[in-house]
């Protein structure tokens, strides 16, 4: 984990956005603080590459309406997510108080970032449910276990949980759950297969994970990864899954976004 231990910031990023012919990149929370969503906040306000924020704020708060309130003024704000892969309780997404949470983010057009491990799916599946009008994407296509190659559960709820058409994926981090020193595209093919067969060309998005992508492969990598798969793809549907279905997801270009 070495490679990870050093800061990283927007002018890191922007050098790989200009090499890979990236307009601009949505910055994902990685730490449970709102200290956090307000420093990429304002790296968003300094850097118009980056065209929006996917925050943390405490979902389980009784005073979260206040926050949501306070927290809607910055247009660039997009949506929340919270690090579930990290909770012992594969259904805490389930939990009365985090899901009362979650039912108050779509009267502020917040969307939420699904974080977890492919043995949380189940509730996930039954999460999406209770709310069918919220916006929810799928990061790193729910972390299957490449480096063994297993498929199942996971493509089965992954079909299931596709079936919510309020419900997206993102198509991320794949080579870090693949083995770091020796992962191939053919490797990440069969998880591609599924996920494109259960979302279709209008309900995936490319996604960089960097700098976790960092650990097995470069920036680069992790888009010709996409960029090769969905080659024989017509271009207006690569233009989707590359840009415009992020784009549509998270309401870039409203509220002055």
């Amino acid at each position: 984990m070495a490679v990870l231990k050093r800061d990283f910031l927007p002018e890191h990023l922007l050098l790989d956005l200009a090499a890979n012919g990236v307009d601009a990149s949505v910055a994902v929370q990685a730490d449970q603080s709102e200290c956090e969503t307000l420093f990429l906040l304002d790296c968003a306000a300094k850097h118009p590459e980056i065209a929006g924020v996917v925050g943390w704020v405490d979902l389980r708060s009784v005073d979260l309406p206040q926050r949501l309130a306070f927290l809607s003024q910055f247009p660039k704000l997009l949506g929340f997510r919270h690090i579930v892969q990290a909770e012992s309780d594969d259904r805490f997404l389930l939990r009365d108080d985090f899901c009362r949470g979650i039912g108050c983010l779509r009267e502020f057009g917040f969307t939420y970032d699904i974080l977890i491990y492919a043995e949380q799916l189940a509730a996930a599946c039954e999460f999406v449910g209770r709310f069918p009008h919220q916006l929810f994407v799928i990061d790193h296509m729910a972390k299957p276990r490449v480096r063994d190659r297993a498929m199942e559960p996971w493509r089965s709820q992954m079909r299931r949980i596709a079936a919510h058409p309020n419900v997206y994926c993102k198509l991320s981090g794949l080579i870090t759950e693949a083995d770091w020193r020796s992962w191939s595209a053919d490797a990440c093919r069969p998880y591609l297969d599924v996920v494109f067969e259960a979302f279709g060309v209008d309900r995936v998005m490319f996604g960089s994970d960097w700098p976790v992508c960092l650990l097995a492969g470069t920036y680069e990598q992790v888009k010709d990864l996409i960029g090769d798969y969905t080659r024989d793809l017509p271009a207006a549907d690569r233009a989707k899954i590359l840009g415009a279905n992020a784009a549509q997801f998270y309401g870039l270009g409203d509220r002055g976004r």
